[in-house]
């Protein structure tokens, strides 16, 4: 039996407290919870294959409501107001949802194998290296696009901003980008001579589409970036993917201009 990642469970609470400070929860949100308890249930179930598509097909209708902030029940609070960091940068408002958790507890859960368990150690120097390239390509990038510029600082909103994305954002995104999309491609195609390299791009091309709606720009530098977690992930486990996201994040909100430059 896998053991359940305790470690981000407890991580997922906390933020998922920091949500519910801010925010309030509605009876109906109490549907989509029983709905993912259902999927889960079914994912679990050794002896019948066909329920197990049923459970996962569910899951992922009900994360897209989720991330999309579709369903009903959460009245997400706002954490930050909109406001301009530099005086150059587009204005920036920030939501403390308390739906999107849900698709990282869920995953933890029902699929506990996602964590892809690796020493300290290796998975240390594994995010290391890999926030090293993938700052380079991606913070790279979107300066030679001339979406950003240096811009150094730290407004008094920043730890807010810090707890929210490691453990409302970034935490929830690898999880499932990188340990249920990536982890199981990488499954089904453990077959094929490249799998693991297929299974990695796939994941990554699809990280970056969900960024349609801020322009092609983000949708290839989400795609580079996806590249890099999801090697931080194949060699240092799901830990490393989280430091190399969450890692590339702070840069960007603390080196440069966030979260883009104004037109």
């Amino acid at each position: 039996m896998i053991a359940l990642p305790w470690l981000y469970l407890v991580l997922l609470s906390i933020g998922y407290l920091l949500a519910l400070i801010y925010g309030q929860l509605g009876a109906l949100a109490v549907v989509s919870v029983a709905l993912l308890l259902l999927a889960g249930y079914a994912v679990r179930q050794q002896r019948t294959p066909w329920a197990r598509y049923v459970g996962h097909g569910l899951f992922m209708v009900l994360a897209l409501g989720l991330a999309m902030h579709w369903l009903p029940g959460f009245y997400n609070g706002r954490g930050i107001a909109p406001q301009r960091f530099t005086e150059d940068a587009v204005p920036f408002s920030m939501y403390l949802n308390q739906d999107k958790p849900l698709i990282g507890f869920w995953l933890l859960l029902a699929c506990p194998w996602i964590v892809a368990r690796r020493s300290l150690r290796l998975a240390i120097c594994v995010a290391a290296l890999a926030l090293t390239l993938t700052a380079i390509a991606a913070l790279g990038g979107a300066a030679l696009l001339g979406m950003i510029t240096w811009a150094p600082k730290w407004p008094e909103q920043a730890w807010l901003w810090v707890l929210n994305n490691l453990l409302l954002v970034t935490l929830v995104e690898e999880a499932l980008f990188r340990g249920y999309v990536q982890g199981g491609l990488s499954q089904r195609f453990k077959h094929l001579p490249y799998g693991d390299n297929l299974a990695l791009l796939l994941a990554s091309l699809l990280f970056g589409l969900v960024h349609i709606s801020a322009g092609w720009h983000w949708v290839l530098l989400a795609s580079i970036a996806g590249v890099g977690y999801g090697l931080a992930y194949r060699f240092g486990g799901l830990g490393a993917a989280v430091a190399t996201h969450f890692g590339l994040n702070l840069l960007h909100f603390g080196l440069f201009t966030y979260p883009m430059l104004a037109g």
